[in-house]
Order: structure tokens, then C-alpha cells, then sequence
């Protein structure tokens, strides 16, 4: 075995500090920035406006002994480069910075201090904390106005020369259409890392999410697109650290061109096993989404770690307040905020998202606290730089750009305030479709609103209804199965006595906190969970999905599971029983719906407007007795029932001409009663066709209703109904039909528990068959 000290593979090609050689060292160019392999060497460029010098530090293979310390020879437009013909794909390198350490002016370069380059494609090792990384004597009064010598090397992970070649054979990007597009958000520990259908040394990794199994899974519920949390690499903060916790969401970057390779099977080689993963998503059809975070950096405050941007030009990447420049402008309550007004900075950004899409494959990206991405020094501004960029650049205007529209900033507040192209995450969507379940009074114009894509926010500027991202859940939250089952969030385990996450949730328990036996409180909150699904996805818009939810995934009431790196976020696939299973099959009806009927995914917003010339209304809005609702009606606090009838006849295009589209009725009741709702009478029509009923959750048939029949809605359900007319059924009915048969026939592909678990998992044929028409 060699010496563990001992430089091998490409690393030893420049070790060569103990034969009294040195490396050869050419001048390079300023760009790329980074470390980029051309075939004959590697060309090293780092941007830094104020450093007065650049030492490139030159690891071995484990990244544990320095072998080399290069000065940069060259200084272009800013940025500090060389070249090593010497070097090779698997070099372990760093930097050490030099220039003023005048923290009051903005300035705190320490070249004591080991620095992670900004553009590193991998890295080695991780963060074993230690006082070292900070610029300053953590001990001294002074804090960070004081200068500390010792050297953080030891402790820090350090970044390696990728060959980033790569065999993609056929992969083909999905490019689904936006209207069709249905996100499917889910982390990758979480997803597979008790899935026992994943060898066991795969589960949690990008190796685990693309096994077949799972990929199968994902495929059969009908959604379009996975939407992965932060998978760029991260920092485990101390604090979580030393409590016994992690940093599980990753909402912590610091490397933007690495995938985190605690996330790999073999995590040296996370980004190539992160290009498996995509092309067998790509394979399924499958969309990748990355969850992005350049808002902040895990470097925090001014008494935060040195680790990379702030010891390269922490008065360029970051934004300081303007006369005390000591201190950061802290928009994302984090610590700091990345300065996307500097030009450098925001090429870096734009670098990064380019490289993920051209070489990693990616389809798109959701950027938490996007305002901040959109906030220039004066405000938030949609023709900001960076949303400039992104408008006008042929790589990133390609791909689906999801904002989340709100920071804890100056107007931080921007839902439907960013630029066409860009779709955005609808908290009000959320909020008001949690309210109106829960019952809460005067809901239904806010509802009806919500339901047809939120046209208030978005219907401006040639935007479409796909602008408005649906959601009823997301990652920070309760998941649906705690929504309807705890009415205060219970955080205890984060071990901040239960201050943190929100806790105006409009969640309701129906009647217990938390688990139950009783059994009218179990059926009441399984027909709302069906509810709740069945809301989000048969509105106007585009819907996203939180995984686990389809099939009752709980969190124990935790609204907050950041550092919970365990069974609270980790899917157990081996507890399954009947009502997730039905739940598991509900949603795959709903899906299936939404994707072969296009009435429910029209891409004109509705404005309930007579069109004289075709005598339509793509939208009417029913009482319950089947009468167009009037004005007293929609001022009715106590009103809870209410008619959305889709006319398939309406133009779908801009040209003014009819549609083929069946028509379609959806009715929720969110009364704790049952309602008589008189189905509506349309021209042409013959019957209408119940498609979904939440109070059934396996539907046997598909049973028809005259025109002006009296139906009995239970109390708090949700039912679709679709249009015969009196030349039969339409077409897009007939495919719907055979879309059920089709999933009838392939119940989902759920993993069997282990022989000694009980309840199984394994879907019975019977169930399957009666869970459609």
C-alpha cells in the first residue's frame, strides 16, 4: 500500500517539490474562468478586482499535502491566470489571496486562509470545522476587525481538474411543452434512500434516483418534470453540526459548478454519476429541474468563514452596506447577499446556469428568492441585469425558468412582477385553496381566481396561464397528509423549541391532532387530501407536485424540516397501506385526465368574456342551481359551493375560431353539508359524464347524468364532470377514456415491502382494476 502522503495518478505529474523541479508555468489566458483541460494542460483563471497577489496551491490526490505554490503570472481585464502544460484531469488545487485585509473598507483578503475556486467542477473532501477558517481571531474582542495567521488548509475540502468528455449516445432533452408540464419536486437522499428496490449502496444517491425501478415509479404517475432540491455543493453549518443536525435541504451553496458529492455513490466522481442520472430521466421522458440558490453564499456575515468568495474580493461578490462597508446587506436573512450588479458576478451566475444546462444536461432551473436576482441597488427591477441576461441569452430564454417571487427585502413581494418568459411559484394559489377547504368564510371570488391561473397576477404582457406554478405543499411546509392533520406545527425535534417555520399554515386537524383511530376523521381527511390534489391539478396553470404526498408521506406536523436528515424526510416506501395506495392511484387518474383533456390546461387565460361572434363563454360560473352566479352570490360569505364550467367550444388560440375541446364542469363543495347541484344545460349537449368524485376513491364506473339532473355533492368534495354531446362522445373524451384503461391495466410500479413488514405494499389486481372506470 503507498504512503498515504505519497502524490499518485495525476496529481504525481507535479509533484515534483521533492526532486527540486518545478512545474513549467506559461502565461494562459483570462478565459475561461476556472480550471479548464484543453488536452495538453490546464489553463487556471481566477477573477479578483482587488488582490495584489494569486498563489495557486498545487494537493496531492487525497487533497491532504501541498505539493506546489504557484504565483499567477498574468493580470487581464481583472482576472489572474496561467497555464500548466503539466497538468492533467484529477489535479487537486486551490488559492491563496493576497491584498488588504481593511475589513471598514470592505476588504478582507488573508492568504492564510485555503480558497475553493468559484468555478470548480468537483471537489475533494468536505469542511471539518475549526477556527482556522475564519479571517479573524474569533477570540478577541475585536472580532473581525482582528487578523488571524493560521493556515485552514488542513480543514478544508479542496478542487479538482475535471476531463468533463462524457458518452450522452442519444440523450434527447424532453422539451415538453409548458402546458403539458407537471413538477414533480423531491429531494435526492430523501426519495431513494429507503426504497428497497435501490441496492442499498445506491439509496440517497443520483446512482439511486436513476435506478429503474424509480424511474418507473416517477414515469407512472404522469408527471413531466423532476424538481430537485439544491444539489449544487453545500456547506454543513457548525452550529447544525454541533447539535446533532445538518444542512438537509442544501439552501447553502458554495460551489455553483459542483453537484454535491455527498450525493454520489462515488463522490469523487459525482458530476459524471449526476450525467447518468439525467440521461436516464431523459430517457423516461423526464424533465430535470434544479433548484438553484444564488441569492447568498455559506460564507454568512462578517462573522461568518472564509472559504472562497469573501477571501478572493469580498467587496465585489458581495453586496455592502454603502457607508459602513464593514457590514452586509443581509436580503435573504442568511448572512449575505451575492452582488448580481457586479458584472463579475453576475457572469459567474450565468456561467454556472449556461454550464448545467450545455454540459450537465438540465432542463431548467426554479431560483429560490429570485427577487433578489431581479434587486438592483435602487430595487427590485424585472429589466435588472440579471433578468436581462437571462431574457436575452439563446442557452438560458431555451430552457424553464421558475422564479420563487418573494425575499425579506425592500418590495420584496413580486408575485406576477417578473418579465415574460419566466414562470413564477403562486403562493396564493396555495393560501387560498388551503383556506377555502379548511372553510373559511367569503373564499369563493379569491377561488375562482386562483382556479383560472391567477389572471390578476399574470395576464399581462402576452404571458400565459402556465406563468402561474400551482402548489398546495412544497419543501417548506406540511406535506398534504400533515396539512389536514395538525392544526399547530410541531418543530421540536429542530431544537429550537418550536419558534421556527410559519405557523399560519391554514391547516386544519378535523377534529385531532395528529394520528387518529377514529375513523369519520381518517375518511373526512383522506377525502381532502383528494380534494386538495384534485383542485391543483385540474386548474389552469402549471401544477407542481411534492413527492410523497400522492402517496400520505408525513413529517410528524414538523413544518420545517431543514436539518432533518432522517425518516422525517425520507420517504419509506415499505409503509404503504391501503389509503396511500389509493391515493398513489387518485392522482394518476387526475393526471391523466389533465394531460388528454385540453380544456384543462387551455393556453389563453380565461376571462369569462361573451365572445358574440362564436356565442361563447370559455368560462361560466355556476350556482348549485345551475344558474349562472350573480353578484349576491359571490358577495355570500356563507357560500361554499361553486361551478367552473369550461366551454370546449371556446377559441384556444388567438384566432377567433371554435374549439373541439370537450366542455368540462368541475364542482367543489367546500360546505359540511351535501349540496343539490343542478348540472348546467349547454347547447348541444346530452349528458354530462362524472369523470371524479373525491367522496369515491376508487371509481368503478364512469356513470352519466341528464342534462339539468340534480346532483347530490357530499360535503367538502370535488367532483369533474365532462360533456356528451348529442354526437356522441368527443374525441378528446375517447382518449381520456383510454388513457383510465391504460393505467386500469398497469397499476404503479410501488415496491413491495421486505416478507416480515406488514402492511405489503404490492398494489392488488382487484384495486387496481376498481380504482377506474
Amino acid at each position: 500500500m503507498p504512503d498515504s502522503n505519497q502524490a499518485t495518478g495525476p496529481a504525481a505529474a507535479l509533484n515534483l517539490a521533492g526532486t527540486g523541479a518545478r512545474s513549467r508555468v506559461q502565461e494562459g489566458r483570462p478565459f475561461p474562468l476556472g480550471a479548464t483541460w484543453d488536452g495538453l494542460g490546464v489553463n487556471f483563471a481566477l477573477f479578483s478586482a482587488n488582490a495584489t497577489k494569486v498563489e495557486l496551491c498545487l494537493f496531492d490526490d487525497r487533497g491532504e499535502r501541498e505539493i506546489e505554490r504557484i504565483e499567477l503570472p498574468e493580470y487581464t481585464d481583472e482576472v489572474w491566470h496561467c497555464y500548466l502544460p503539466e497538468a492533467r484531469p484529477g489535479t487537486v488545487y486551490a488559492y491563496r489571496v493576497h491584498g488588504p485585509f481593511a475589513p471598514e473598507e470592505g476588504h478582507r483578503f488573508n492568504p492564510n486562509k485555503l480558497l475553493l475556486d468559484p468555478y470548480a467542477k468537483a471537489v475533494v473532501g468536505k469542511i471539518q470545522w475549526d477556527k482556522a477558517h475564519f479571517a479573524y481571531d474569533q477570540d478577541s474582542p475585536d472580532k473581525d476587525l482582528t487578523f488571524d495567521e493560521r493556515d485552514s488548509a488542513p480543514f478544508m475540502p479542496k478542487c479538482r481538474v475535471i476531463d468533463p468528455a462524457f458518452t450522452w449516445g442519444h440523450d434527447r432533452k424532453p422539451a415538453v411543452p409548458w402546458d403539458r408540464t407537471i413538477f414533480y419536486e423531491t429531494h435526492v437522499k430523501g426519495f431513494t434512500k429507503l426504497h428497497p428496490a435501490v441496492p442499498e449502496r445506491l439509496r440517497g444517491t443520483y446512482a439511486g434516483l436513476s435506478t429503474q425501478a424509480v424511474v418507473d415509479y416517477i414515469k407512472s404517475l404522469g408527471v413531466t418534470s423532476v424538481e430537485l432540491l439544491p444539489i449544487h455543493g453545500f456547506v454543513q453549518d457548525q452550529h447544525l453540526l454541533d447539535k446533532g443536525l445538518v444542512n438537509y435541504w442544501g439552501y447553502n451553496s458554495l460551489c455553483f459548478f459542483s453537484p454535491e458529492r455527498s450525493y454520489a455513490s462515488v463522490p469523487d466522481f459525482a458530476f459524471s454519476e449526476f450525467k447518468e442520472m439525467v440521461a436516464h430521466l431523459h430517457d423516461a421522458g423526464l424533465e430535470v429541474i434544479l433548484d438553484v440558490v444564488y441569492n447568498h453564499t455559506a460564507e454568512g456575515n462578517e462573522l461568518g468563514p472564509t472559504l472562497s468568495f469573501k477571501g478572493i474580493d469580498n467587496a465585489s461578490y458581495y453586496r455592502l452596506i454603502p457607508d459602513q462597508r464593514r457590514y452586509y446587506i443581509n436580503e435573504t436573512g442568511t448572512g449575505n447577499t451575492l452582488n448580481l450588479s457586479h458584472p463579475r458576478v453576475l457572469q459567474m451566475v450565468t456561467d454556472s446556469l449556461r454550464y448545467w444546462v450545455q454540459e450537465m444536461h438540465v432542463d431548467g432551473f426554479r431560483f429560490d428568492l429570485a427577487t433578489i436576482l431581479g434587486r438592483e441597488p435602487y430595487g427590485f427591477d424585472e429589466g435588472g441585469g440579471f433578468l436581462d441576461s437571462c431574457r436575452q441569452d439563446p442557452v438560458l430564454s431555451s430552457v424553464k425558468l421558475i422564479a420563487e417571487p418573494w425575499d425579506i427585502g425592500p418590495g420584496g413581494y413580486q408575485v406576477g412582477g417578473f418579465p415574460p418568459g419566466w414562470a413564477e411559484w403562486n403562493d396564493k394559489f396555495r393560501d387560498t385553496v388551503r383556506e377555502y377547504w379548511k372553510g373559511d368564510a367569503g373564499k369563493l371570488p379569491d377561488l375562482a381566481t386562483r382556479l383560472t391561473a391567477s389572471g390578476d397576477c399574470f395576464n399581462k404582457r402576452g404571458r400565459r396561464p402556465w406563468s402561474s406554478v400551482n402548489f398546495i405543499t412544497a419543501h417548506d411546509g406540511f406535506t398534504l397528509n400533515d396539512l389536514v392533520s395538525y392544526n399547530e406545527k410541531h418543530n421540536e425535534a429542530n431544537g429550537e423549541d418550536n419558534r421556527d417555520g410559519h405557523s399560519n399554515n391554514h391547516s386544519w386537524n378535523h377534529g385531532a391532532e395528529g394520528p387518529t383511530d377514529d375513523p369519520e376523521i381518517r375518511a373526512l381527511r383522506e377525502r381532502q387530501k383528494r380534494n386538495l390534489l384534485g383542485t391543483l391539478l385540474l386548474s389552469q396553470g402549471t401544477p407542481m407536485l411534492l413527492a410523497g404526498d400522492e402517496l400520505g408521506r408525513t413529517q410528524d406536523g414538523n413544518n420545517n424540516t431543514y436539518c432533518q436528515d432522517n425518516e422525517l424526510n425520507w420517504i419509506d416506501w415499505t409503509r404503504i397501506g391501503e389509503d396511500g395506495q389509493s391515493l398513489i392511484e387518485f392522482t394518476r387518474r387526475l393526471i391523466a385526465l389533465r394531460q388528454t383533456l385540453p380544456i384543462l390546461r387551455r393556453q389563453r387565460f380565461l376571462t369569462g368574456r361573451h365572445n358574440e361572434e362564436l356565442d361563447v363563454r370559455d368560462v361560466t360560473w355556476v350556482s348549485p342551481s345551475g344558474e349562472p352566479m350573480q353578484d349576491e352570490q359571490w358577495d355570500d360569505p356563507s357560500a361554499r359551493c361553486l361551478g367552473m364550467m369550461l366551454d370546449g367550444r371556446a377559441r384556444a388560440t388567438g384566432i377567433n375560431r371554435p374549439a373541439m375541446d370537450v366542455t368540462a364542469l368541475l364542482v367543489v363543495n367546500a360546505h359540511h353539508d351535501v349540496v343539490h347541484f343542478r348540472l348546467p344545460p349547454v347547447t348541444g349537449g346530452a349528458a354530462w359524464r362524472c369523470l371524479v368524485d373525491t367522496n369515491v376513491p376508487y371509481m368503478t364506473d364512469s356513470e352519466t347524468f341528464d342534462i339539468g339532473a340534480e346532483y347530490v355533492v357530499t360535503g367538502r368534495s370535488l367532483l369533474l364532470f365532462a360533456l356528451e354531446t348529442e354526437d356522441g362522445l368527443p374525441i378528446a373524451l375517447r382518449q381520456a377514456a383510454r388513457a383510465l384503461r391504460r393505467l386500469n391495466e398497469a397499476p404503479p410500479p410501488v415496491p413491495a415491502a421486505p416478507a416480515e413488514a406488514a402492511p405489503t405494499t404490492a398494489l392488488p389486481q382487484s384495486a387496481g382494476r376498481s380504482a377506474d372506470r
